[in-house]
Order: C-alpha cells, then structure tokens, then sequence
C-alpha cells in the first residue's frame, strides 16, 4: 500500500509553463528598462537583461527594484511601463496556451484536482491574461502577489493563500509547476510535495534543481501522469530542502 499522500491542488505559472508567452514578456521588461534610459547595446543594459533573467517569476515590480535599488519612483515608473507593452500585445497579439495545456487542465479538474495559477504579474494584468486566454472556467483560483499580501515569488505566500482559499488540509497535498528557479524555491518553501521543473521556459534543468525541484517534466502535458500516480514519492530528482 502506497503512504503517498494524494495531490489535491495544483499550483501553476503562466508565462513559460501553461502559457508560450516569453518573447512578449522579455520585449515589454526591455521597452520599460530602456523608457528609463538603459537603453540596448550598453553595458547598462546588458547587466538589467540578465537580472531580469534572474528573476524571471518574481513579481515584476520587485524585477524594477533590483534594477533601481535606489529610485523607487523610477521602478514604478518602468513597472507601469511594462504593464502597459505588455497589456497592449495581449490585445493586439493574443496570448498561445502551452501543447497539451488545456487537455492538463481538464484531466487534473477532472479527477478532482484545484487548479491555481500563480504568477508575477500584477492583479489587472493577470485579470487581462486570464479574459484572453479564456481560462475563467478552466480553473479555481488565479493567484497575483498583491492577492497574496503583496510578497509574490520566491516567497511561498502565494501557494499557502492558494492552500487556503482552496479549503486543501495538508500542504503536501500541493503540487507546484513552474518553469523558473523562484517558482522552485516558492514550492518548496511552501511544503508542497511536488515542485516540478518545466523545461519549456527559461530556466535550465541545473537552475531548477538548484531551486529545489523535485521532478524535472519535459512539459506541462506530463504533469498529469506525474501527480495522478500512486508512485509520485518514487521518482524525485532533487536533494532534500535546505
């Protein structure tokens, strides 16, 4: 008999995972760093493409501050920008699910799994990005940091509001997928029992298991074999948590 306690919520992210979404979401952080006079082909902007790299999943306001440790004003400034590119290729653009994702989506429901989606963008981007994709009736909860008291990824807040709303009594009865180090991190944190790596992202295998990966998935389409199983326990890839 297996003491593998069964999945009862799924934490997602968006952009890289159920969402093919990255080249949009690099161009609107490269047309708000270079509003604020960073501009392409300095060494100025080479050093804030590669801690947007970095920080990919964390909440994008926190991306700006790095940026602009010393200007508050000025990261707000380039956050609103963001915001507002990337809002606009939503609407001109649309947004392409991941292969496979909505068959995901359906199959987890379907077997009795909470879906969440968990992300760095903003409440009223997040809003706009689930309006395009259609998804309102695809999943439980859509989760932005602001929802989550404000302190988004790599902080686990965001899966513990999740756990939560969703009445789920047992955090490692959680699932959390992610294509970037800090929705590892976030996972873990957490307690959940399975981060699972995506590899359709940004993140190299080695950065998501440094992260604390427990499962590194091709794709979001092997998510559902992978948390449905009675043999999840059996397959880990990463270290313990530190």
């Amino acid at each position: 008999m297996s003491d593998v306690v069964p999945i009862k919520l799924a934490c997602l992210d968006l952009a890289g995972t159920t969402v093919g979404d990255i080249a949009m979401v690099e161009r609107a952080f490269a047309e708000a760093i270079a509003t604020q006079g960073i501009v392409p082909g300095t060494g100025a902007y080479a050093r804030a493409m590669v801690h947007v790299h970095r920080s990919r999943g964390c909440p994008k306001i926190d991306v700006f501050r790095g940026i602009f440790p010393d200007n508050e004003a000025q990261a707000q400034a380039a956050n609103l920008t963001f915001e507002r590119s990337y809002e606009g290729t939503l609407e001109r653009a649309g947004l392409v699910p991941m292969p496979g994702v909505l068959e995901v989506l359906d199959k987890l429901r379907g077997s009795g799994v909470k879906l969440a989606v968990i992300t760095g963008f903003s409440r009223s981007t997040l809003s706009r990005v689930l309006s395009v994709l259609g998804w309102h009736d695809r999943i439980d909860l859509a989760i932005s940091p602001e929802d989550a008291g404000g302190r988004g990824r790599p902080w686990p807040d965001m899966v513990l509001h999740a756990v939560l709303r969703s009445g789920v009594e047992d955090v490692r009865q959680v699932a959390v997928a992610g294509d970037a180090e800090s929705d590892m991190l976030c996972g873990r944190r957490a307690g959940a029992s399975v981060v699972a790596g995506v590899m359709t992202g940004v993140h190299s295998r080695e950065r998501l298991l440094k992260g604390g990966a427990t499962h590194i998935l091709d794709s979001i389409a092997d998510l559902p074999s992978l948390i449905l199983s009675d043999d999840v326990g059996d397959t880990q890839v990463s270290p313990p948590a530190r």
